[in-house]
């Protein structure tokens, strides 16, 4: 059976059955050290910051109240995530993630990409790494495109939830590296329409061994887990 790209959905907070916050550095550490192939992490930006965290309204997994992009960065830096951490924000994460995975950034809010650009550029010259650590997926097109054009060395990964007329064809205008489609959206069709498009097909969110073995029996190269070390004993074991 195919190896399935293991990929820690918002750092793989339910691993180990000892659960950590979504996207905390404590998550994300815990996923690297056991060795995943990527971590997937969610932006938004906030003055310029981006901070690393999932939900569009506060309270959740991040203290507070309101809509994330109404307050304002010196009130969201007050915050904490249930271990105590602030938010992350992105260079938190590079910094922590370096090239020991792949790092999925999923972007959330609006007007993303010139400080992604800006923080990539300074941390890949910094650390004298490369672009192809890095993936640029969202559900917003947009985005996507602008990031085409002003970080076309980054790979990018066209978010979608359901099946579009015109299978993965939204793509193609992207230049995408990934399709990342949803678990509940998976037909044969809409995954060789992927394939002979050239794309990496990965699927959200997927934690159940039932659902890896069917998966890796259509084919499709990866899935986004909260569970990544059951993921990897399931391979391990197939």
């Amino acid at each position: 059976m195919p190896k399935l790209t293991c990929i820690a959905h918002r750092g793989g907070p339910l691993m180990n059955n000892a659960p950590l916050p979504e996207n905390s550095l404590a998550a994300i550490s815990r996923a690297l050290d056991a060795g995943v192939d990527a971590v997937e992490i969610d932006i938004y930006q906030i003055e310029g910051e981006l901070l690393v965290t999932h939900d569009r309204r506060l309270g959740r997994v991040v203290s507070g109240q309101g809509i994330i992009t109404e307050q304002s960065l010196a009130y969201l830096r007050q915050q904490t995530l249930a271990n105590g951490e602030p938010i992350p924000t992105l260079n938190d994460v590079l910094a922590l993630v370096k090239d020991r995975a792949m790092l999925n950034i999923e972007i959330k809010g609006l007007g993303c990409v010139p400080a992604l650009k800006r923080q990539l550029d300074a941390f890949v010259q910094e650390y004298q790494l490369t672009y192809e650590h890095y993936i640029v997926s969202s559900f917003d097109h947009q985005q996507l495109y602008e990031s085409l054009n002003v970080l076309p060395q980054v790979k990018r990964a066209a978010l979608i939830e359901g099946i579009p007329l015109d299978y993965a064809q939204c793509c193609n205008p992207l230049k995408a590296y990934a399709f990342n489609t949803h678990l509940s959206f998976i037909t044969p069709e809409l995954l060789a329409d992927a394939a002979r498009r050239g794309l990496k097909n990965w699927v959200y969110t997927v934690n159940h061994e039932e659902d890896w073995r069917w998966l890796a029996s259509l084919g499709v190269d990866g899935v986004f887990t909260d569970v990544p070390d059951r993921l990897q004993n399931f391979t391990l074991s197939a």
